[in-house]
């Protein structure tokens, strides 16, 4: 038996809006669907819904600009659907907060597949539904919440994704080509510099720097580690 989700389509081609609003409820999920970015944005925060599926060709907000926006206010899952298949242009949706893209033209079985997909991987897994503690970090995977030494830690969606793929594998070091492939979903290289960027943006928010670090450690030219810095914690 299929999953069924609550969707939202933000899509101002009504005839691809119109095909993808069918082929998904004819296959069990629950479809709304807004024709521009900021009425999108306003459904979003209305309905709640389980994963939203965003344009990046919006006639009024640009699609990358809207993610941006969504992202301020909500981890829903989203996935882009974009005529820019350059490299660049879908890490640059995936920086904004995307979880997942389809490249036009696209069909809904495809579609369909990107969604299953992308719902399996935030939902909390069996093995790891408890907290994970690496000295004062917790991380709590059904909650999606990060607290160091008792206080809260803000963490985008993307963000915590990267933290909890190193938790779940403290004290092994993690080629920057496992992240790309396992956190960003991204099937190629050429690509490092995005999760430097995050590791940096991970760092400042526990608390440390690359210069002196006390969970998140570079092995240079390999990869990147999560190690436990209280005493008999992991080897660092």
């Amino acid at each position: 038996m299929h999953d069924v989700a609550r969707l939202l389509i933000i899509e101002d081609d009504v005839d691809i809006r119109t095909m993808l609003i069918r082929a998904l409820r004819d296959r069990g999920h629950a479809v709304d669907s807004a024709p521009t970015a900021l009425a999108g944005l306003e459904s979003a925060m209305r309905e709640r819904p389980d994963l939203i599926i965003l344009d990046l060709g919006l006639p009024d907000v640009d699609g990358l600009e809207a993610l941006r926006m969504l992202r301020a206010v909500s981890g829903v899952p989203v996935i882009v659907a974009t005529a820019r298949d350059a490299e660049p242009d879908l890490v640059r949706g995936l920086d904004a907060g995307a979880d997942d893209y389809v490249v036009k033209p696209f069909t809904a079985t495809a579609m369909d597949a990107r969604i299953r997909a992308v719902l399996r991987r935030r939902a909390p897994d069996a093995q790891s539904a408890g907290p994970i503690v690496v000295g004062g970090l917790t991380l709590d995977p059904s909650s999606r919440e990060v607290t160091l030494a008792g206080a809260p830690v803000e963490l985008t969606p993307r963000e915590f994704d990267l933290l909890r793929h190193l938790a779940a594998r403290v004290g092994q070091v993690v080629s920057k080509r496992e992240l790309l492939t396992e956190v960003w979903q991204l099937p190629y290289g050429g690509a490092d510099k995005t999760v430097d960027v995050h590791l940096s943006w991970l760092r400042r928010k526990l608390g440390e720097t690359a210069q002196a670090p006390r969970y998140l450690h570079t092995v240079r030219g390999v990869g990147v580690k999560l190690v436990d810095p209280s005493p008999g914690g992991p080897a660092q």
